[in-house]
């Protein structure tokens, strides 16, 4: 499967609020909030011009962890099957779906069912997990998860190939050819690893160690050292936290000036990001629908250009 981003080019995209409210990134309104809003949002980015939306999987927060990542998480495939009904054109992303809890035939027939749903819209974003308890009440293997990850990606893409794995059939076969382009989370070395050898795009999650800059040179020198330099590939970035419609911002890295908005992001395509990852700072879910429309129609179309 070919990078979805055209060469040149970049896109930008956001987590949806609302289907996982961790303590760490969840604003005080989406405590009640429910579907309404949701969709409210997606809809909102995909008029905006975002090239994706996101959402989170978990299957149970053990109890002693509930406080810090909180409760709620809306489970992953029915909420882009959800978001599939409501949109038209913009992307669905699982941010990240951790391979190692399901026999890939289960990821390769969800994911592939659907891009079917979708129309062809369907981004597999992967990583291998990060809650040891999680993986003690799934029955999956905690210390393999990275070698999970890698087996995952290989059988799932031969089942979205070739429509079979280990002689069953596993279809509806994808509306994309190749399947989904699958994008590797993590910014282990050996996360990255992963990426540039067996996906189709890269998701950091924390910052990398030596930054950015140098992780994304590492990337793709290895993905040119193991499949040649015209290898596509899609390289994402965590671009900052925007509030545009008004200075009264509570974050400290909050960025509200239009121009510093633009320089930002631009600074991150010129070291080699083409899928920037946004966050916005607001206070109810119809802000937050203003800020991503002052975004994509004052922001993004200055920075698009940018090389």
């Amino acid at each position: 499967m070919p990078a979805i981003v055209p060469e040149g080019q970049a896109i930008w995209g956001f987590q949806l609020p609302v289907q996982s409210q961790s303590t760490a990134f969840v604003a005080d309104w989406e405590a009640s909030a429910g579907p309404e809003e949701l969709a409210r949002v997606a809809v909102a980015a995909e008029e905006a011009g975002a090239g994706y939306v996101a959402v989170c999987d978990h299957v149970a927060i053990p109890e002693d962890l509930a406080s810090s990542m909180g409760a709620t998480w809306y489970d992953t495939v029915a909420t882009l099957g959800w978001l599939a009904a409501r949109t038209e054109r913009v992307r669905l992303l699982s941010h990240v779906w951790v391979l190692p809890y399901r026999h890939p035939a289960q990821t390769a027939k969800a994911f592939g069912t659907l891009d079917v749903l979708s129309g062809g819209r369907v981004v597999l974003g992967v990583g291998a997990g990060h809650v040891e308890s999680e993986f003690d009440l799934l029955g999956a293997d905690w210390s393999g998860r990275g070698d999970a990850v890698a087996r995952g990606i290989e059988a799932v893409r031969e089942a979205f190939t070739t429509g079979g794995l280990d002689g069953f059939r596993v279809e509806p076969m994808p509306v994309q050819a190749g399947g989904p382009p699958i994008w590797v989370g993590g910014s282990s070395r050996a996360a990255m690893r992963r990426a540039a050898r067996l996906g189709d795009g890269w998701l950091p999650q924390t910052p990398p160690e030596g930054g950015m800059r140098a992780a994304i040179e590492w990337v793709l020198a290895e993905r040119a050292e193991h499949l040649g330099e015209s290898a596509p590939f899609d390289v994402g970035v965590h671009a900052g936290v925007f509030r545009l419609t008004d200075t009264d911002a509570s974050g400290a890295y909050t960025v509200t000036d239009r121009e510093r908005a633009i320089a930002q992001l631009a600074g991150c395509r010129k070291i080699g990001a083409n899928q920037l990852q946004v966050r916005f700072e607001a206070r109810s879910a119809a802000d937050l629908c203003e800020q991503i429309e002052a975004f994509g129609s004052e922001v993004w179309p200055e920075v698009a250009g940018e090389r």
